[in-house]
């Protein structure tokens, strides 16, 4: 655990080309980009608008990040899904190409589902992949996916798959909630992220791990700076400065506005566009969040 300490990582916008297919280049010059800035790969997150991809889609954006010289080492691939099979697909990938595990949502379709259901799903996914190397990371995210994974469910999953079950994403959005995971769960064996880095320092002194968060897209050296000094003198300074950007962002519709940024710095307008049921943030919001990002002093430094 003392490796994973100050660990960011990033739910990775996924770029389109004019015909709403990924932009495969793009994509892996972006995680390069965020790979040199100190941010490991959460690719096919929430905000990489993954549950609006194919398998197949992202089966090729995994080989192709793979094959493009990135450290798999710093790769954990969103590979939950409804359907059982589609998850095992994308897993065995994940872990035949070397990533450090695999974030995986919980099947979401259906509501009000017992923890007996959850239990059968994640056991048919470890049992199917059948290999020693897996670790996964669950996705708690209530807000969005409607199923939550309870204290009780993770305790049985982790006695029952001791080393494969391996940490949490809590996207709940209450510090109350990750607190109870970090003391009931937290050590050497699991580690538990922050899904926002508003939580970051609290999480780092509670003794998590770090966070995985969508503004670690456009905000990386920041966040991974105030990650790794948590310790030192003017933690909560630096931690506050991450709220600030952090709340400009939230004033819009997350994915459209990092996209948009990240356009605007880039110098690329293909990174604006969004997959329906999104669309991309209008041109007076885009230019009244660059114009608030750039009073606080915000850039994107290297972003190619």
């Amino acid at each position: 655990m003392s490796q994973l300490l100050g660990d960011v990582w990033s739910p990775v916008i996924t770029p389109f080309g004019q015909d709403l297919a990924p932009d495969i280049s793009r994509f892996v010059s972006h995680c390069r980009w965020l790979s040199e800035s100190g941010v490991g790969l959460a690719v096919f997150g929430t905000n990489s608008e993954a549950n609006s991809m194919t398998v197949g889609e992202k089966r090729a954006l995994l080989g192709a990040l793979i094959e493009g010289g990135v450290d798999p080492a710093r790769v954990m691939p969103g590979t939950g899904h409804c359907a059982i099979g589609d998850s095992v697909d994308l897993t065995r990938d994940a872990v035949a190409g070397g990533c450090a595990g695999v974030l995986m949502l919980p099947p979401f379709y259906y509501k009000g589902v017992s923890d007996e259901g959850l239990f059968r799903y994640y056991a048919e996914v470890v049992e199917r992949v059948g290999d020693d190397r897996l670790k996964i990371y669950l996705y708690h995210i209530p807000p969005v996916a409607q199923v939550p994974l309870s204290l009780a469910l993770i305790e049985r999953l982790r006695a029952a798959f001791p080393g494969v079950i391996a940490g949490i994403k809590d996207s709940g959005g209450d510090w109350g909630h990750t607190q109870a995971l970090i003391s009931r769960f937290g050590g050497d064996d699991f580690a538990v992220y922050a899904g926002s880095e508003r939580f970051l320092l609290d999480t780092l002194r509670a003794g998590g791990a770090g966070c995985i968060s969508a503004t670690a897209n456009v905000n990386p050296v920041a966040i991974v700076e105030a990650a790794r000094r948590y310790r030192e003198e003017g933690a909560d300074d630096r931690q506050e400065a991450l709220n600030e950007v952090r709340g400009l962002f939230e004033a819009y519709p997350l994915i459209p506005a990092m996209k948009a940024v990240t356009a605007h710095f880039s110098g690329e307008p293909g990174w604006r566009r969004v997959r329906p049921p999104l669309v991309e943030l209008d041109s007076a919001g885009e230019d009244l969040l660059v114009s608030s990002l750039t009073r606080n002093g915000f850039r994107m430094a290297g972003l190619r």
